[in-house]
């Protein structure tokens, strides 16, 4: 593929809306998540309704291994992505700190931090010897504004947002594009996952509110991601129209 995005988390949520409007734009796809059959299916969707080359790549990105084999292989195939999106991410639990789950924990700074700084090694050589490509990073607006009971996950979306500014530096003189997007809430299956399955305690965190979606973002990475070469969006920060802070949101009859 000439003209592709490679997505992480790219069967559910952001990375799915992403992977839509990204292949409205025209672009290639190369879609990496830990599910193959959803993956399959996402390609056939996508390049039966919209007629663009999808490739598939089973891949969890806690496992560094597994990072290096499947993005060797996606270099050797494909060439280098002219969109890194690095959309794998997640919460787990709610509870202060001293509570929290070790395993939890370790899994939130392995996704959130290890994986997507792993990722992005592995593809920005390629991008550099190219001089050309956008790395998107999904970051969130909990990596701005700390709330109770999400000490890691917070701290996980700060350190998204500083590493990208630092790439950004270190790769000034050339035409690589370093990009933060930084959502508030969100209606998508992260509150699903972030409660382990319990769907009633996720649903109730967007009752009463009128909660981005998960196009929304989309539209906003397709935008930020068309335009000319001479400009670089460099942060995003998207909350819904009743929210304020990171977790500051209004809900109707409370």
């Amino acid at each position: 593929m000439s003209s592709y995005a490679f997505i992480t988390g790219a069967t559910s949520g952001i990375g799915l809306a992403s992977a839509k409007a990204l292949a409205a734009k025209g672009y290639g796809l190369a879609l990496a998540a830990r599910n193959k059959e959803k993956l399959e299916e996402v390609k056939k969707e996508i390049e039966g309704a919209m007629a663009v080359p999808v490739a598939c790549f089973e891949l969890d990105v806690r496992d560094a291994d597994a990072i290096r084999e499947v993005t060797s292989r996606c270099l050797s195939e494909l060439g280098a992505p002219r969109i890194l999106l690095n959309d794998a991410g997640l919460a787990r639990g709610l509870e202060p700190y001293g509570e929290t789950k070790e395993e939890d924990i370790l899994q939130m700074i392995d996704t959130n931090i290890k994986g997507l700084f792993l990722m992005t090694r592995a593809f920005l050589p390629a991008m550099l010897e190219k001089n050309e490509g956008h790395i998107i990073n999904l970051g969130s607006t909990a990596g701005l504004y700390a709330y109770a009971g999400a000490a890691v996950y917070c701290a996980t979306k700060a350190a998204v947002k500083t590493f990208s500014d630092g790439v950004r530096i270190d790769v000034i003189d050339s035409d690589i594009k370093v990009t933060t997007i930084q959502p508030g809430i969100v209606e998508t299956p992260f509150s699903e996952v972030r409660f382990h399955g319990d769907k009633e305690r996720a649903a109730r965190v967007y009752e009463g509110v009128d909660a981005l979606q998960a196009e929304d973002i989309a539209n906003i990475i397709a935008f930020v991601a068309d335009q000319p070469k001479r400009v670089q969006i460099s942060d995003v920060v998207i909350m819904a129209n009743q929210q304020a802070t990171g977790f500051m949101v209004s809900k109707k009859g409370k």
